[in-house]
């Protein structure tokens, strides 16, 4: 269960992150950026589409390469969106930025979990899953909260280059923590 926590720790900023920039993205996006609702609704399917067509496309590329690198890899296009939602000054340029977002998840999405099977046995899986999946909603539980806070009290941007700033150190705990296993599986 020790290569679980460390895995799970080692995501738990980003989750943090995701929480944050989904609470409060929409408000960014439309107080600062000059969007609609029908312009966030269509910023989030984009995120959606992209995440959709590549998933089984990254889940192939997990199992060939490795379920590491492409946390690793999320963790990076994770904090890559977050700069550049930082700098951008019109909504209209959070749509690639947000396909771009949805590649990260789709990454994340199919390679975390996989390594947590990868890293369990049969008689732990359960267990192995809910240690995971406790680190991906306690940072949904603490990111609304920080992010609303860090953009009230900060502004936008600054909660934005904080998020870029804990997924890195995510990042970085996954490069030095995170063993890389061959699935038993395939």
């Amino acid at each position: 269960m020790r290569k679980i926590y460390a895995l799970s720790f080692s995501l738990l900023p980003l989750m943090i992150s995701t929480g944050m920039i989904y609470s409060i993205l929409p408000i960014y996006i439309s107080k600062e950026l000059g969007a609609e609702e029908i312009h966030v609704g269509l910023l989030f399917t984009t995120g959606a589409v992209t995440g959709a067509i590549v998933s089984i496309l990254l889940g192939k590329v997990s199992d060939r390469f490795g379920r590491k690198p492409l946390i690793l890899l999320s963790q990076f296009l994770f904090a890559i969106t977050m700069l550049l939602y930082s700098t951008i000054n019109h909504y209209i340029y959070a749509f690639p930025i947000h396909a771009l977002e949805g590649f990260a998840w789709a990454t994340a999405s199919t390679s975390a979990p996989a390594l947590v099977a990868d890293f369990s046995d049969i008689k732990n899986r359960g267990e192995a899953m809910g240690v995971y999946n406790t680190a991906w909603n306690l940072g949904w539980v603490i990111g609304p909260l920080l992010g609303g806070t860090l953009a009230q009290v900060y502004g936008f941007r600054i909660m934005l280059r904080f998020s870029f700033i804990m997924i890195i150190f995510g990042m970085v705990l996954t490069a030095f923590t995170v063993e890389e296993v061959r699935s038993k599986w395939g």
